[in-house]
């Protein structure tokens, strides 16, 4: 039987408690962003910070402002900081400074682009400096060591280099860091293409995340704590505790917060866009979490988080596949992301993007599920690496297909 948080003197931790527990992030966050956006939309305009329609991608027939990631990074701030007013256990740590540093470079690095069109290598150098941040606490680090532990019986791989010790599990999760945080940025940026999209998206995406932190904090065990006090420093376990649990769902109730307050400027029709400033930054902030979720190595979990992530992957994925089978290049652009195959079958804005959120909560609710029966142990490991792999590589056969039909549409 699993011993759960509550049953193993962690607390009296129940779904229902911790929801009305970090509560307060969430309408903190809701409000700031809801009360900033009409703000940010004057500074916007005033400065000319505006997106012209185009014919041949954009949808929009007059000029709208740009720069609503930055009340949505004020409302997440907001967020952030009202949780550590929040009683939490004391074995839960709060949120780690290097998220808001993260935040800040990313957010940053999208003003730069939404205001002077930065060259893309800035825009990557903003999302290694996120990443390096991440990496330097520990954040995601781990997330190999499930998968080696796994499949290879051992989480810790090394040798020496003239005396010098290399561990190579820890390099490897760097890797790992780096490569979904730009990857996750850059497919919230993609599926960004109309009103209300990526923001109705990620409140949902918010809330899968959300039911699968309530379950890992409720299941939490004393062998997991006494597990990650032996891999943190005493300095860190005396001050800020052993467990990421609380600053993972009080980082959900953010992101929650914030989008849901944005969404009412951003819906058809929208008065104020996310810009890459938006964009980039929920990216970043979901990825953030999905890397939590292995604080302990559980691979699995970071994939369950990912297939929660699912819609801004799959486009990301259907995009690629299919213009490389197009004979094109995986960067140019098109009108053929999902959201456009979409809104081309429904013909309105609104029944798109309903559509395209309907899509999410499919993915939302697979990662839960997955979760649920492998932290209650009704499920093996390797059943969450099998459902991975087959979604996204079943997207993966549909893109190269979809290619090759327009290349065929082409020759004819």
């Amino acid at each position: 039987m699993i011993a759960t948080a509550a049953a193993s003197g962690i607390g009296d931790l129940s779904i229902r408690g911790l929801l009305t527990t970090f509560l307060p992030v969430l309408v903190v966050a809701w409000a700031v962003t809801l009360l900033s956006t009409p703000l940010i939309r004057v500074l916007a305009i005033e400065t000319g910070v505006v997106d012209c329609p185009d014919e041949a991608r954009k949808i929009h027939r007059r000029s709208i402002a740009y720069l609503g990631g930055v009340a949505v990074f004020l409302g997440l701030l907001a967020g952030i900081a009202a949780s550590y007013a929040i009683d939490m256990p004391a074995s839960f740590r709060p949120i780690p400074i290097t998220i808001a540093l993260g935040m800040i470079a990313i957010t940053a690095t999208g003003v730069g682009d939404d205001v002077w069109g930065w060259d893309p290598r800035f825009k990557i150098m903003g999302q290694l400096i996120a990443a390096a941040g991440l990496s330097l606490y520990g954040i995601g680090t781990q997330t190999a060591a499930g998968f080696l532990a796994y499949f290879f019986g051992t989480s810790e791989l090394g040798f020496e280099i003239a005396g010098i010790p290399i561990n190579v599990t820890e390099w490897v999760g760097v890797g790992i860091v780096a490569v979904l945080v730009l990857g996750g940025c850059n497919a919230s940026n993609l599926i960004d293409g109309l009103d209300g999209l990526l923001s109705g998206t990620s409140a949902i995406i918010g809330g899968g995340l959300l039911l699968i932190s309530m379950l890992m904090a409720v299941y939490l065990t004393n062998a997991d704590l006494i597990q990650l006090e032996e891999s943190l420093p005493e300095s860190v376990v005396a001050v800020e505790g052993s467990s990421l649990a609380g600053a993972r769902i009080a980082l959900c109730m953010a992101l929650i917060g914030a989008t849901l307050g944005f969404l009412p400027h951003n819906f058809n029709p929208a008065t104020i866009f996310l810009g890459d400033a938006g964009s980039l930054l929920i990216g970043y902030f979901c990825v953030t979490i999905i890397l939590m979720l292995g604080e302990l190595g559980q691979t699995h979990f970071v994939l369950a988080g990912l297939i929660v992530f699912g819609l801004p992957i799959a486009d990301t994925i259907l995009a690629i596949s299919r213009r490389k089978a197009q004979g094109l290049k995986a960067s140019d652009p098109d009108a053929n992301h999902l959201h456009h195959i979409l809104k081309r079958q429904f013909g309105t804005v609104k029944q798109a993007v309903l559509g395209m959120w309907a899509i999410e909560t499919i993915f939302a609710v697979i990662g839960v599920s997955i979760v649920a029966v492998s932290i209650t142990g009704e499920a093996r490991v390797m059943v969450t690496y099998i459902v991975f792999i087959l979604i996204f590589g079943c997207i993966a056969v549909a893109g190269v297909m979809m290619g090759r039909r327009a290349a065929g549409r082409e020759r004819l």
